[in-house]
């Protein structure tokens, strides 16, 4: 389960992951917690037809919530709603926006997931479902602020990078229309550097607070 405050974060953090976990064989869903609106060439109607068209891309189910686009906040309503839906899908991993960044909608998407996945192993509850609790959250790394982290991992998605750009590219107002498709050849140019670290054309990074382990990525993590 991917999570984003808006559509195309998750498809600009980690979209070479999402196309990789796809093509071996995980079920994935990406969650956006706003319809990104209001923004100057987009629509609630043009930013879903965006995204429903990233998502085919990618080969994966999306959802998008109603929360407010600007004004995210870690609520205990939010949470609540947020648990209900990893009840449902219980996924083994939850990835979400690093903690640190300068827009605070993912600041606060990111303290939404943590306090979510707590909040869906609770027992006695109102949330509708079983409770679950998966396994780790992973956070992709932030785009509005360029910050000196140490990744925990990084991800070879040199054999789609270009599945990742087609991904973005779904996103016609917000890159396009708005003349910031410099955005979009910034990302995979640092997806190239992260890749020179490991030798391979291209990876994303990502950082975990809890210690990983590893044995056979992505199949074999736990």
């Amino acid at each position: 389960m991917c999570v984003g405050a808006h559509p195309d974060d998750v498809e600009m953090g980690m979209g070479g992951t999402v196309a990789l976990l796809v093509d071996q064989g995980y079920d994935v869903l990406i969650l956006d917690l706003t319809n990104g609106e209001p923004t100057p060439y987009g629509s609630p109607e043009i930013r879903k037809k965006e995204s429903e068209e990233a998502a085919k891309v990618l080969g994966v189910k999306r959802i998008t919530l109603d929360l407010p686009n600007r004004y995210l906040e870690d609520t205990i309503e939010n949470r609540k709603k947020i648990a209900a839906i990893i009840r449902d899908f219980q996924p083994k991993y939850i990835f979400a926006p690093y903690f640190e960044d300068a827009h605070p909608d993912h600041i606060a998407a990111s303290k939404l997931v943590d306090a979510s996945r707590f909040y869906a192993k609770l027992t006695k509850s109102d949330i509708p479902g079983e409770p679950f609790f998966p396994k780790r959250i992973i956070y992709y790394f932030p785009i509005h602020i360029r910050l000196r982290i140490n990744p925990s991992f990084l991800v070879d998605i040199s054999k789609y990078l270009e599945k990742k750009k087609d991904a973005i590219y779904c996103y016609k107002s917000q890159f396009i229309l708005s003349k910031k498709e410099n955005i979009i050849e910034s990302l995979l140019i640092e997806n190239k550097y992260w890749g020179i670290q490991v030798h391979t054309e291209a990876a994303e990074p990502f950082f975990q607070k809890e210690i990983p382990l590893f044995y056979n990525w992505p199949l074999g993590y736990k």
